[in-house]
């Protein structure tokens, strides 16, 4: 019972962190809550052989990111392409901060599942690049080069009208700076 009352606590103490987690990573509320369910189904799986006394929120994190790209590589043979794609909202200037993160939701969604992850993982967990690597199991210069190229298409991706500058990534320039 003890076991119960631990996880439950866990789950009701970061599981909006997670779930804002995978609503980035797979751009639609509805997947992320089903991603978290899944992701938390494993982990209860494995709860009492895992020390809790570490950090389960990233045993947590891999799973959710390894549950995703299972989905996506099934998702993706089954996908049918469309002739036109709906246009992206247009804000006005005092948009409000919903309206802003649906855009960046929707920017994010457009990325490939690997910028989108790193991006995810990077900017909003905010793990260090070699952390994120571990996660992604890729190395640190795949890692760069997936932020990289994501934060250019996010760039290209959000309305001017917006006014985001986004991070720093550059070749050579770090992505440190925020």
């Amino acid at each position: 019972m003890e076991l119960d009352a631990e996880f439950i606590a866990f789950v009701r103490r970061r599981g909006d962190h997670h779930l804002r987690t995978a609503l980035l990573l797979t751009g639609d509320w509805h997947a992320a809550e089903d991603l978290v369910q899944a992701a938390l189904v494993k982990l209860y799986r494995v709860w009492r052989r895992l020390d809790t006394t570490a950090d389960p929120d990233a045993y947590l994190r891999r799973i959710l990111v390894n549950t995703h790209r299972s989905w996506w590589r099934s998702r993706w043979r089954r996908e049918l392409p469309v002739d036109s794609l709906p246009e992206r909202p247009v804000l006005a200037d005092g948009a409000d901060r919903q309206a802003v993160a649906s855009v960046v939701r929707q920017a994010l969604v457009a990325l490939p599942s690997r910028q989108r992850t790193a991006l995810v993982l990077r900017y909003f967990e905010d793990l260090p690049e070699a952390e994120v690597a571990e996660i992604m199991g890729c190395g640190v210069g795949s890692v760069k080069t997936h932020v990289h190229r994501g934060v250019r298409a996010m760039r290209r991706l959000l309305p001017p009208e917006l006014g985001v500058v986004a991070v720093n990534a550059e070749p050579g320039q770090g992505s440190e700076s925020r």
